[in-house]
């Protein structure tokens, strides 16, 4: 056996140009496949991560997913925003424990803005039940002294290079970098007196501010514009009421989890305004439902690119089988029979899977080390470079497989060459 694969390897390395050429379609094939499946993974995982100690997202009545999308991850808007009456009397239900009222719609170059108070940083949890930490600074204060003071997420920080004691100025509405300037709110700058460590949710590229704030910095806008003529002064503003009347979600946490379906109950039941309450692992769920489709077809896009692979690798044997047949006759002279001949090009074929596969494998985990930083701050999606799991595993074991056994159509079509055949000279 050890000589078997000692010619297959020479045999192989004689026509290393075209060899090659195939192991690295076999390699991108299974870089498509993994790394599909570690994203995959891994979105699931950060969106999963994204919230762990809340027990129900409460907003206006609208679709589950939709309600998680704008509340949790910040992508889409409100169709309504709930009043802050209905959200205390919630809070005031014997079974709450805690609610996180929060305020979205502004942004600051891109990022989104949330208004909150200043439990979120001590109530909010993350991955395995994990709190919120400062990495730099303190939480802003929540007090008309600390009016205009922000707490930024560690993407935004690190994206924008911000400091402790910068000045930023929001952005009425989504805005964006390139953001129309008649919407800023350029006359009441923030200062940033914190900076979040690291989380990989949305948490990072999220800055945070107190609900008075956002009170404060819309007293002279109506309707989305700024109101003509009006400029309430920074300073001024303390003097209004700034006690929200409206936001746009809140985040509840129970005494207990087995209340949870009476509290959904309770809000769904609630007479002032319509309101819904859902729970964050089954809106997920949910969610993957819907993208699931895509998912499969990314999937079933990379395993036709490695069934085109294979199909090449048992194309460029069979072409070279008419090449060969003069080696392959000589073995045969030299006493190998038909199953040594067979298993001489299943090797060959198994080599060049085996390289490919293995190739493909180092190319998703440097593709991994290397753009994970870049997909984390771009799309927030914290691609991690761990140990294959399962599906991973059985991926590659699939590709090699299917490699080996497609090798055995050529070494069949050997085996049923004779020693006649490859001897006698063809006009």
């Amino acid at each position: 056996m050890k000589a078997l694969f000692s010619i297959a390897w020479r045999s192989a390395w004689n026509r290393r140009g075209t060899l090659v050429l195939v192991a690295l379609s076999i390699a991108l094939a299974t870089l498509l496949l993994l790394s599909l499946e570690r994203m995959r993974s891994d979105i699931r995982s950060s969106f999963s991560q994204a919230v762990s100690g809340t027990d129900l997202v409460v907003g206006a009545r609208t679709g589950p997913v939709q309600l998680m999308l704008y509340a949790v991850f910040r992508i889409g808007g409100a169709t309504n925003n709930v009043q802050m009456a209905s959200i205390e009397a919630i809070g005031r239900h014997p079974a709450v424990a805690w609610v996180l009222p929060i305020a979205l719609g502004d942004s600051h170059r891109g990022h989104p803005v949330l208004g909150t108070t200043t439990d979120y940083f001590a109530r909010f949890l993350y991955g395995d039940r994990q709190p919120l930490a400062l990495a730099q600074g303190r939480a802003f204060a929540g007090t008309l002294d600390g009016l205009y003071e922000a707490v930024l997420g560690a993407e935004v920080a690190a994206a924008l290079g911000y400091r402790l004691g910068d000045r930023i100025t929001l952005t009425h509405g989504a805005g964006g970098v390139g953001g129309a300037l008649a919407s800023e709110h350029a006359d009441k700058p923030f200062t940033v007196v914190g900076v979040l460590a690291r989380t990989g949710t949305p948490v990072d590229r999220t800055v945070h501010v107190s609900l008075q704030a956002i009170e404060a910095i819309h007293l002279d806008f109506a309707g989305g514009a700024p109101l003509p003529g009006l400029r309430i002064a920074p300073e001024q503003a303390r003097k209004f009421d700034l006690d929200p009347k409206q936001v746009t979600a809140a985040l509840v946490g129970l005494k207990s989890r087995v209340a949870v379906f009476r509290v959904q109950r309770f809000v769904a039941e609630y007479e002032a305004e319509p309101l819904l309450a859902v729970l964050p692992g089954v809106a997920l769920d949910e969610l993957w439902e819907v993208i699931g489709v895509g998912e499969r077809a990314l999937l079933a896009m990379s395993g036709l690119v490695a069934v085109v692979s294979l199909a090449g690798l048992v194309a460029v044997v069979l072409a070279g089988l008419n090449e060969r047949r003069r080696e392959l006759a000589v073995l045969r002279a030299v006493g190998a029979g038909p199953r040594h001949v067979l298993l001489l090009l299943a090797t060959e074929g198994a080599l060049v899977t085996l390289a490919g596969a293995l190739a493909g494998a180092l190319a998703a985990a440097l593709a991994v080390l290397l753009a994970g930083p870049w997909v984390q701050a771009r799309f927030g999606i914290g691609l991690q470079l761990s140990a294959p799991t399962l599906v991973q595993w059985g991926l590659l074991t699939a590709v090699l497989a299917a490699g080996m056994l497609a090798s055995l159509v050529p070494g069949w079509r050997a085996y049923r060459l004779s020693l006649a055949d490859g001897l006698s000279p063809r006009s």
